[in-house]
C-alpha cells in the first residue's frame, strides 16, 4: 500500500509539473512582419484600439507592440463609452466587451454591416450597410432603427448636441436629439465618408472632395476638390485627412491649404491621434505612426498580414506575404523583420540556395512568377519563368525545382514541375507539365510533388514521373526525416510513407486540412488550418495538438520553418509566431557559460525506463546533432539536429516504445564526436 501511494504521489508530481510547462510553455508572435488591415482606430486612455481584418488589436504603449483581442469578427468601426467598447463588424452586427477587448460579446443588432459607430449623450448610434441607422439607449442590449432606415452611412460624428451621418450618394444628416431623428442638409448629393471638427469648423470628406461649415452643417463649402478623404482627424489644430490612395494630406491653416505628406502611396482607412502621435492605418500595410505631425512616418509592428511562405539561411529568416512589402527578412530571430523591395506580390514559396534567395509569386488571376535577389532582399530580378504562378520552391543538392500552377492568364501548359541545374539562370521543364504542383519535397535523390491529383515521384530529376498509390487527393505539404516522408492533404490529414513516397498509409491525424509540414529529428510538425499545429513524436501513431498561446484567434498555419532553436509558424492573417523546439523536444540549455571544451557526459539514470537525461557542452556555436542508435548501429531517433550557441544542455529521451537493451548516443558538432553507451531495463 505505500509503495502504491508513492507511485501515485509521483505520477501526481509528475502530472502537475507537466500541466506547469504548458502553461509557461506556448507560442508567441514575432514583431511582424508588419502589415494588415487596419479599418478603425480610436484612443482611450493612452490604449490604441484596432478594428482589423480578425477582430480588434489593442497597444498599452503606443504601436510598439500589439495584442489581438478574442474577437475574430472583420471590425469595420469602434466607439467607447466608459468601460465599455463597441464594435461594429461585416455582417455580424455589433459586439461589446466590458474587459479592454479580453471577451466580446454579440448584442442583438447582430445581422447586419456596420461601417460606423458613435456615442451620443446616453445613446450609441450604429450606421450600417444599406439599413441606415440604428440606436441603443441601454449599452446595446435593444436597438431601435431610425427614419433614416433606407441608406448606407459610411461616418457619424458628435459635436455637441449635434449628431452628423455622412451617408452614401446621399450627403450629411443631422439629429438634434441623440440620433432619434434625422434631417437632411444643404450638403445631399455626395458620398460623405468623414467628419472632423477644429475650433468652430466642421469637416467633412466626401467622394467630391473636403467641405466646411462653420454653422454645424446649415451651409457648405468645397475647400479641396483634389482630396477623396476617407477619413479626418484634428490634433493641435492641425487637420489631417486620409485619402483613398494618395496618403495622408495636412493643413495648418483651417484647411485653406493641404500638403501631402511623406506617407503618400497608401490606401488610408483610418487615423487617430492623442498627444503627439498621429496613427494612420491603411488597406494591406497595417499602421504608420508620426510624432512630428506627419512629416515622417514608420510602419510599426501591427502584425495582422497573411503570411504564405518561410525559408531559412543562416541567420536570415525570410517571410513571403500576400500584400504589405511581400517578402521581409529577420536576422534576430523576428525581434524585427526588415522589408525588401519586392513589392505588391503574393508570394506563395521561398527557397534559398546559396547566397540567393528565390521567389515564387503570383495568383491564379495574375501570374508574376519568380524572382530571385542575391543581397537580402535590397534588388530582385524577375526570371523568365513566368506561365503562372509559383506555388512551390524547393533546392535538392545543385538543383532548384519549382511547381508551376494552372492559372487564368495562363490557361493552358507550361505548367507543372520545372527545374534549374545554374542557380535559377535557366529552366527546363520536365514532363509532369499538365499539374498543379502545390508542394515539393525530398528524400535523397527521390523527388516527389504534390498536386491536385495526388503525388508523382520522379528518381531522375523530372525526366520521368510516376504516381504514387496517394493519388485523389489534395497536397499542400511535404516533407521527410531519415526514415520516413509525410504528406499533409486537405481534408484527409497526415499520411506516411516508409518506402520513398510509392505507397501510402493514414496516420492517426486523419480529420483535418494540412497546409504545412516539418520534421524535426522523429519529431513531425503539422499545421492545420482550423485548429492550429500538431505534434507526433512517434511517425504519426499519435498526434497532441500543440497550440498554446494562440488562443482562438489562430487558425490557418500557412509554413512551418526551423532556426537557432526556434520553430517559426507563418499564419493566415496574424504574421509569424514562434515557439523554441525545446519546448516540445526536451531540449533545455541549463547554462550560458560557455565551456572550455566539448563534453558528452553518461546519461542518468543509468540504466533507466522509460526515459533518461544527457548532458552535453559545446565551447563553439555550430551546428550539433546528437543520434541514439540501437545495439546493431541502426540510428533510431535524432535528439537534437540544429545550429546551438555555446552553452551546457540537456535533453531527454524517452524510450517508451522501444525494447530492453543497449543503446548508444553519439554527439557530433564541428570538430567533436563522441559516443557512449546506456541501458533500458523495462
Amino acid at each position: 500500500m505505500k509503495k502504491l501511494i508513492y507511485s501515485l504521489f509521483i505520477v501526481l508530481i509528475i502530472h502537475l509539473t507537466s500541466n506547469i510547462d504548458n502553461c509557461s510553455a506556448q507560442w508567441v508572435q514575432t514583431n511582424g512582419p508588419g502589415g494588415g488591415l487596419a479599418a478603425s482606430i480610436i484612443i482611450d486612455a493612452g490604449t490604441v484600439y484596432v478594428g482589423d481584418g480578425y477582430g480588434v488589436c489593442t497597444s498599452t504603449d503606443y504601436g510598439i507592440t500589439w495584442k489581438q483581442t478574442s474577437n475574430n469578427q472583420y471590425t469595420q468601426s469602434l466607439a467607447k463609452n466608459g468601460s465599455t467598447i463597441f464594435a461594429g463588424t461585416n455582417g455580424q452586427g455589433v459586439f461589446l466587451s466590458t474587459n479592454s477587448g479580453l471577451n466580446w460579446t454579440q448584442t442583438s443588432l447582430n445581422n447586419k454591416t456596420i461601417y460606423s459607430l458613435t456615442i451620443s449623450g446616453s445613446n450609441i448610434i450604429a450606421g450600417t450597410y444599406s439599413y441606415g441607422i440604428y440606436y441603443s439607449t441601454n449599452s446595446g442590449t435593444n436597438w431601435t432603427q431610425t427614419s433614416l432606415n433606407n441608406l448606407t452611412v459610411f461616418g457619424l460624428f458628435v459635436n455637441g448636441t449635434y449628431t452628423f451621418a455622412g451617408s452614401a450618394s446621399n450627403g450629411v444628416y443631422l439629429s438634434l436629439n441623440n440620433g432619434v431623428n434625422w434631417t437632411q442638409t444643404s450638403l445631399n448629393n455626395v458620398s460623405v465618408y468623414s467628419f472632423a471638427k477644429n475650433s468652430n469648423t466642421l469637416f467633412a470628406g466626401t467622394s467630391t472632395g473636403i467641405y466646411s461649415s462653420s454653422n454645424n452643417g446649415t451651409n457648405w463649402a468645397l475647400i479641396s476638390s483634389n482630396i477623396v478623404a476617407h477619413n479626418l482627424a484634428v490634433n493641435n489644430n492641425i487637420i489631417y485627412a486620409g485619402a483613398f490612395s494618395n496618403g495622408v494630406y495636412i493643413s495648418t491653416n483651417n484647411g485653406t491649404n493641404w500638403i501631402q505628406s511623406s506617407l503618400n502611396n497608401r490606401y488610408i482607412e483610418s487615423i487617430a491621434a492623442s498627444g503627439n502621435y498621429i496613427f494612420a492605418g491603411t488597406d494591406f500595410y497595417g499602421i504608420y505612426l508620426s510624432t512630428n505631425s506627419g512629416d515622417n512616418w514608420v510602419q510599426t509592428s501591427f502584425s495582422n498580414i497573411e503570411v504564405f511562405s518561410l525559408a531559412v539561411s543562416g541567420n536570415n529568416i525570410y517571410a513571403g506575404t500576400q500584400y504589405s512589402n511581400c517578402v521581409y527578412f529577420s536576422t534576430n530571430s523576428g525581434n524585427y523583420w526588415n522589408p525588401t523591395s519586392l513589392m505588391d506580390k503574393q508570394v506563395n514559396s521561398l527557397a534559398v540556395s546559396g547566397n540567393t534567395v528565390f521567389a515564387g509569386t503570383g495568383t491564379t488571376m495574375n501570374s508574376t512568377g519568380l524572382y530571385y535577389s542575391t543581397n537580402n532582399g535590397s534588388n530582385w530580378t524577375l526570371i523568365s519563368l513566368t506561365s503562372g504562378p509559383v506555388m512551390s520552391l524547393m533546392v535538392n543538392g545543385n538543383t532548384i525545382f519549382a511547381g508551376v500552377a494552372w492559372s487564368v492568364a495562363y490557361p493552358t501548359p507550361p505548367y507543372g514541375v520545372f527545374i534549374s541545374t545554374n542557380n535559377g539562370i535557366n529552366w527546363t521543364q520536365t514532363v509532369l507539365n499538365n499539374q498543379t504542383v502545390l508542394s515539393l519535397g525530398a528524400k535523397g535523390n527521390t523527388i516527389l510533388a504534390g498536386t491536385y491529383n495526388g503525388i508523382f515521384i520522379s528518381t531522375n530529376n523530372g525526366n520521368s514521373w510516376v504516381q504514387s498509390n496517394l493519388n485523389n487527393k489534395n497536397i499542400p505539404s511535404l516533407s521527410s526525416n531519415s526514415n520516413f516522408i509525410f504528406a499533409g492533404t486537405t481534408s484527409d490529414g497526415v499520411f506516411i510513407s516508409t518506402d520513398n513516397g510509392y505507397n501510402w498509409s493514414q496516420t492517426s491525424l486523419n480529420n483535418k486540412s494540412i497546409s504545412s509540414i516539418i520534421t524535426a529529428g522523429n519529431y513531425i510538425f503539422a499545421g492545420s488550418d482550423s485548429s492550429g499545429i500538431y505534434l507526433s513524436s512517434d511517425n504519426g501513431a499519435n498526434w497532441i495538438r500543440k497550440s498554446e498561446g494562440f488562443g482562438n484567434v489562430i487558425e490557418n498555419i500557412m509554413a512551418l520553418s526551423i532556426s537557432n532553436n526556434y520553430i517559426f509558424a507563418a499564419t493566415y492573417g496574424f504574421s509569424v509566431w514562434k515557439r523554441t523546439l525545446s519546448d516540445f523536444m526536451g531540449i533545455k540549455k541549463i547554462s550560458e557559460n560557455v565551456p572550455s571544451s566539448y563534453s558528452l557526459q553518461q546519461n542518468y539514470p543509468n540504466p533507466f525506463n522509460p526515459s533518461t537525461t544527457i548532458r552535453y557542452e559545446i565551447s563553439k556555436n555550430g551546428f550539433v546533432k546528437l543520434v541514439v542508435f540501437d545495439a546493431l548501429g541502426r540510428e533510431i531517433e535524432i535528439l537534437v539536429n540544429e545550429k546551438q550557441t555555446a552553452g551546457t544542455y540537456e535533453v531527454t529521451f524517452n524510450a517508451s516504445q522501444y525494447p530492453s537493451g543497449v543503446y548508444f548516443y553519439r554527439l557530433t558538432t564541428e570538430g567533436f564526436r563522441e559516443t557512449k553507451c546506456m541501458l533500458l531495463v523495462k
